[in-house]
């Protein structure tokens, strides 16, 4: 096992990874840029070394000033997170070309991987279900020639990214106008897909290690989303029964062995609401925002199991030995104007509670006295709720966010909250265009009467903050 690890991250994650190697007893360097110098991961951590200017996303993508960091703290392993380069198969290349250990799957597989073309291709060959597509655009006239052909509606993707950044859903050819208006398609490789309007974002976590063996952890539902943005998920999806668990898993495992995945990923499918059908979206060669749903109905840590399978340990489970228990739902709070067109909204956090209890988990990267940068990402935590049952997971997360409190700049708590109140959602009849079918018009949660002894008359307290 590693005796140091560099965590190449900032937030929420880095913290996340932290943990888990303090219990592993692996000693953790942390890696910040100015504005990031009083950061809770630089706390935590047992080394810290800054690596730029307050400038400052480019400081954690400047791969030569990480692997300085790492050769000056002498760390044997880099672990990416997710998001900056987790998903650069060249930053993968370069540290384990450095004599260093790379926390994720192998460089040419990231490369495999995150070109969309190239993993549909190599998706058709296993076998897997797509949806039907098309080679990546050459001007605007292929373009409009090669929607006609497949027929709207259709959606327009940038063939490397992820995100849901540079999408866009094309309903007939004013649409098209309105994209290519947007974006060059000869500068930049963007292909076309058939849009599947009525479908469920499923996706399947897989882990493998350098033996062979390959593991699936079940699904998550990640349906509820802006701007093609995962904004609440769980797990295990309410629209899938064993049987179609147990196919959908078997995909997954497919198109890893097709690639020769290691380490900790996720096959992402879409699910035709009307047939019931799966098509193959793409493979995230990292670990996911949602993991935390994962481990807790499986009771596996991916995190360590990450770093155990770049150590070169075998998988110490089979398939049979994955039990789904429970119900659990991962509600992402981000500094976010949800009355603005989920605008970012970031600022000084004046007051921070988190909520606890019995079956909630919170992964945060802030504290009272920080700020949400904008520079970077705008989520502040992630709420998780385990329950017996999807009702009950819903009753806990609803008293969690109830609880948590947060001053000085607007969040999605009141956003989620109305989530969890709305009866399509209670019932589990959801799919991708949720909040635009259904939460465009909603009410604010309602205030609740509360009696203040010290005061010679009641007061309103707003139960959502």
């Amino acid at each position: 096992m590693f005796k140091r690890l560099l965590i190449a991250n900032r937030g929420e994650i880095a913290v996340r990874i932290i943990r888990a190697c303090q219990e592993l007893g692996i000693e953790t360097v942390a890696v910040y840029s100015d504005v990031d110098k009083n950061a809770l991961h630089v706390q935590l951590a047992d080394y810290a070394y800054h690596i730029g200017p307050a400038d400052a996303a480019q400081s954690y993508l400047n791969m030569e000033a990480i692997l300085a960091a790492a050769k000056a703290t002498k760390a044997e392993a880099i672990h990416p997170g997710y998001g900056f380069l987790s998903e650069n198969a060249d930053f993968a290349e370069l540290v384990t070309n450095s004599g260093l250990v790379w926390v994720g799957p192998r460089a040419e597989t990231i490369r495999q991987v995150g070109n969309k073309d190239a993993a549909r291709e190599a998706m058709k060959a296993a076998g897997l279900p797509m949806t039907r597509g098309t080679n990546p655009l050459v001007d605007n006239d292929e373009a409009y020639r090669l929607a006609e052909e497949l027929g709207y509606p259709v959606i327009l993707k940038p063939v490397s990214g992820g995100g849901g950044k540079s999408m866009f859903v094309i309903n007939n050819k004013q649409d098209l106008d309105t994209a290519l208006h947007k974006v060059d398609v000869t500068k930049s490789a963007f292909y076309f897909e058939t849009y599947i309007a009525q479908s469920r974002h499923i996706e399947v976590q897989i882990m493998a290690d350098n033996f062979g063996n390959i593991l699936h952890l079940g699904e998550r539902e990640c349906s509820i989303q802006r701007r093609n943005q995962k904004i609440l998920e769980e797990a295990p999806s309410s629209a899938l029964t064993p049987e179609t668990r147990q196919r959908v898993g078997a995909l997954a495992i497919r198109a890893a062995k097709s690639v020769h995945y290691t380490n900790v990923g996720t096959v992402e499918f879409l699910m035709d609401v009307k047939t019931g059908k799966f098509y193959f979206m793409e493979i995230n060669p990292r670990i996911q925002v949602e993991h935390a749903v994962t481990e807790a109905i499986t009771g596996v840590d991916l995190v360590r199991r990450q770093i155990r399978i770049a150590a070169g340990e075998p998988l110490n489970k089979r398939q049979e030995d994955i039990m789904i228990i429970g119900h659990a739902i991962e509600c992402r709070i981000n500094a976010e104007d949800t009355e603005n067109h989920f605008l970012p909204a970031p600022g000084e956090i004046e007051f921070y509670h988190q909520p606890g209890g019995p079956r909630v988990r919170v992964d945060s990267g802030v504290c009272a006295g920080l700020s949400v940068e904008p520079h970077y990402d705008s989520m502040i935590a992630k709420v998780i709720a385990h329950g017996r049952t999807r009702g009950d997971a819903i009753k806990i997360m609803r008293r969690a966010l109830h609880e948590f409190r947060i001053t000085g700049i607007k969040t999605t708590i009141p956003f989620h909250l109305r989530v969890l109140d709305n009866p399509h959602f209670c019932t589990g009849n959801i799919d991708t265009q949720f909040v635009y079918k259904h939460m465009k018009n909603c009410e604010p949660p309602k205030r609740k009467k509360t009696l203040d002894c010290n005061a010679a008359d009641v007061t309103l307290v707003n139960s959502a903050w």
